[in-house]
C-alpha cells in the first residue's frame, strides 16, 4: 500500500515538469507572463502592504500603519 501511495505521489509531482525549448523562452519572458506585469501597480501594492505591516523589509520604508510615509 505504501509503495502505491509513494508512486502516486511521485507521479503527481512530476507530471507538471516539462523542459522549455529555447524558442519557447521568448514567450515566457514577455511582461504579461510575470506575476505583476504592471510595475506601478506592484509598487503601490508593496507600499500598502508595508504601510499596513509597519515593516521595512529591505525597501527602506518604515511606516506607522497610516500609509503617510
Amino acid at each position: 500500500m505504501q509503495l502505491k501511495c509513494m508512486l502516486l505521489c511521485v507521479l503527481v509531482f512530476t507530471i507538471g515538469c516539462e523542459s522549455v525549448k529555447p524558442w519557447q523562452r521568448g514567450n515566457l519572458a514577455r511582461p504579461e507572463m510575470s506575476f505583476a506585469p504592471d510595475p506601478l501597480e506592484r509598487a503601490l501594492d508593496e507600499h500598502i502592504y508595508f504601510s499596513k505591516e509597519a515593516s521595512s523589509s529591505g525597501s527602506a520604508i518604515s511606516g506607522g500603519g497610516c500609509g503617510c510615509n
